[in-house]
């Protein structure tokens, strides 16, 4: 029977190339656990008058390689473990793209749908006060992840500018425009993992007229719809947290937006059918996974008819599944590389606000491409030179590159 913790599924994917590229025990032995993780409280004045203490972390994985990076995310579900995971996954993540950035992840455990603007906003600066010693523009650097966007980034610089005493719009990525902010970042997990699709699909010959299912309507989910649309691909089926809809002459996705922006879901979409199983289930090319951890586990890989998974969510593919998946034969490209397109508009959003100087949406695009492209080629060389997997290939090369920053610093 598998284990679904997510830290224990990132530590068994450190496992799976440990032997592979040679990492010494010591090195090994750092990389299983993060350098700290922060657990805070944060009472919260609430609209009724009275206090709630929200539960908050962060989780500093490693910086051999440069200052910490991730998200924070507002999620019911958030845990010690699993800001550990996606912290693990965010020192890979940007290893892989080969950014000057180590690994954080940061949430609070709440429902923001919940609370009111006010009691949202007061939750933020609150969680900032709470950490804003531990970050900086050098140290630790915060994004927008899971339930948490631009406005509640603004609120979070604000607090921490005011708390410093000076401004410092490189401590969070993911700002609106008008305060440092980067062009086609709103969008750039789903562009990223778009542009790494691409470069598969031509290597595996597969056309505009294949099938693809996006499990998953949110900020990435919905943004990659979008983008394959545009490019003239076929997306079939898209689903949420509610149920699913589908055409096998594919969805116009503009009107799938729309029909959700207006009932709150893409269930009951007039120019599709709602699916009557799970979207994993449906007969598909390409499979997206574009929601939350553990979507694939040992209990369901086996109904995936995909031959082409990508993980634009984090760890969506517990490792049994992934075992399942490789036996039948479906190529998985892990999300350490197929979502790595956030925190590459991040680094450069970061780089913008050094340098106080900013580039057009054109040009961020063209260097993000340039990025991700760069990172699966280089995936792929490994795959081939190691007869693995994909993911495995991805591995090899982040830890490996995390270890040489850490063999280099002298493992102190």
């Amino acid at each position: 029977m598998e284990n679904t913790s997510a830290f224990q599924n990132a530590l068994n994917q450190l496992a799976s190339v440990k032997d592979k590229i040679g990492l010494e025990e010591d090195v090994y032995e750092r990389l299983q656990s993060p350098d700290r993780v922060i657990e805070v409280s944060i009472p919260v004045r609430m609209d009724n008058g009275g206090i709630k203490v929200f539960t908050g972390y962060r989780s500093q994985f490693n910086d051999a390689r440069g200052p910490y990076k991730g998200g924070i995310r507002f999620h019911p579900n958030v845990s010690r473990d699993e800001v550990k995971a996606l912290s693990m996954w965010m020192t890979w993540k940007t290893a892989v793209i080969d950014i000057p950035l180590g690994g954080g992840k940061g949430g609070v455990i709440v429902n923001p749908k919940e609370l009111s603007a006010g009691e949202l906003e007061r939750l933020s600066r609150g969680y900032m006060r709470a950490i804003a010693r531990f970050i900086g523009e050098r140290i630790d650097i915060p994004a927008p992840d899971v339930y948490t966007d631009p406005r509640i980034m603004a609120w979070m610089l604000d607090e921490y500018e005011q708390i410093a005493g000076h401004k410092a719009p490189g401590v969070i990525t993911g700002k609106p425009l008008s305060i440092g902010g980067s062009k086609a970042r709103g969008y750039s997990t789903a562009q990223g993992g778009f542009y790494v699709l691409v470069e598969l699909m031509k290597k595996l010959g597969l056309g505009k007229d294949s099938r693809i299912s996006i499990q998953g309507f949110g900020n990435a989910g919905s943004n990659m719809a979008e983008i394959l649309s545009d490019h003239g691909y076929k997306v079939v089926a898209v689903s949420d947290t509610g149920g699913g809809t589908g055409n096998p002459s594919g969805l116009n996705i503009r009107e799938v937006e729309e029909h959700k922006k207006k009932t709150g879901s893409v269930v009951n979409f007039a120019n599709g059918g709602n699916l009557t199983g799970d979207i994993l289930e449906t007969e598909t090319d390409v499979l997206v996974l574009a929601a939350l951890e553990n979507a694939v586990t040992e209990k369901n890989a086996g109904k995936v008819s995909a031959k082409v998974i990508l993980e634009l969510a984090n760890g969506p593919v517990s490792p049994e599944a992934d075992k399942i998946l490789d036996k039948n034969g479906a190529v998985v490209v892990p999300d350490i590389l197929a979502n790595a397109g956030g925190v590459g508009v991040s680094y450069l959003e970061q780089v913008q606000n050094s340098y106080m100087y900013y580039w057009s949406e054109e040009d961020v695009l063209e260097k993000l491409k340039e990025m991700m492209i760069r990172a699966f080629n280089d995936i792929w060389r490994e795959k081939e030179k190691h007869k693995a997997t994909l993911r495995q290939g991805a591995y090899i090369l982040a830890v490996g590159r995390v270890a040489q920053a850490m063999r280099d610093r002298g493992l102190n």
